[in-house]
């Protein structure tokens, strides 16, 4: 876990570079629901600074909380650090960042913290890491699956296709912005999503339910690549939704 902030620490400063070119009106406190962080490593540690300087009250955990502290002053406002249990119940959105072999521990651990709340899920399987719990995951798909390791909560499938070297410098760049796609049974819970994934300098895609989550799973067209969101929508085949906007 260290070596996982120690990393965050390190790309920090690019995200923190990107999160300060938000617009102003973007800084807005008003409506904008606390997050939780469960795991803070270099995806983590970016999108926690992105929504704190978006006006987002931020908690963020790891099992070892003194260098998650450095991260927590680095990153300034808006943000505070807590036990994992701590950080569950604070976020009214939280989002879940770990290796994808922790997801069935982090909903048995926080069930009753998670209940009923959204969930930003970013995790992907990967079979030299994570072991043979990944393959009912990508033959059926993450958005099948997740919801098992996560029961009660109202999913979203989201930022799993950038990587955590691609987040902060493409973050508000100049143009038309990178495609984040978003998959959930949950209607409400995707138009937060889909705004937060704005707030943090990205265009959401709106794909589907969780069913269609497989398609930008790993091993797919769009996944690990930074892509335009006209370029994500057309090699989805999806087109621009309501929510999107």
């Amino acid at each position: 876990m260290r070596m996982l902030i120690r990393r965050g620490l390190l790309v920090l400063g690019s995200a923190m570079l990107a999160a300060s070119m938000l617009s102003p009106a973007s800084h807005a406190q008003s409506a904008k629901p606390r997050i939780g962080f469960i795991g803070a490593g270099r995806i983590g540690s970016q999108l926690a600074a992105f929504w704190a300087h978006s006006g987002y009250p931020v908690m963020i955990w790891a099992r070892d909380l003194e260098p998650l502290k450095a991260l927590a002053a680095q990153i300034g406002s808006n943000v505070q650090v807590g036990t994992p249990a701590q950080a569950a119940a604070f976020g009214e959105v939280v989002v879940v960042t770990v290796p994808y072999g922790a997801l069935p521990q982090v909903g048995r651990d926080y069930a009753s913290q998670l209940k009923g709340k959204i969930v930003l899920d970013t995790c992907n399987p990967n079979v030299r890491r994570d072991g043979d719990m990944t393959k009912d995951a990508l033959e059926k798909g993450t958005g099948v699956m997740d919801p098992i390791y996560l029961p009660g909560t109202r999913l979203v499938r989201a930022f799993n296709t950038v990587g955590a070297a691609q987040l902060a410098p493409n973050a508000n760049r100049p143009g038309e912005h990178i495609g984040i796609p978003l998959a959930s049974d949950d209607k409400d819970a995707l138009l937060v999503a889909a705004r937060m994934v704005r707030d943090a300098g990205f265009e959401p895609v709106i794909v589907g339910d969780l069913s269609t989550a497989r398609r930008f799973d790993p091993g797919t067209a769009v996944y690990g690549k930074a892509l335009p969101a006209s370029e994500v929508r057309a090699a989805l085949n999806v087109s621009v939704s309501p929510e999107d906007r």
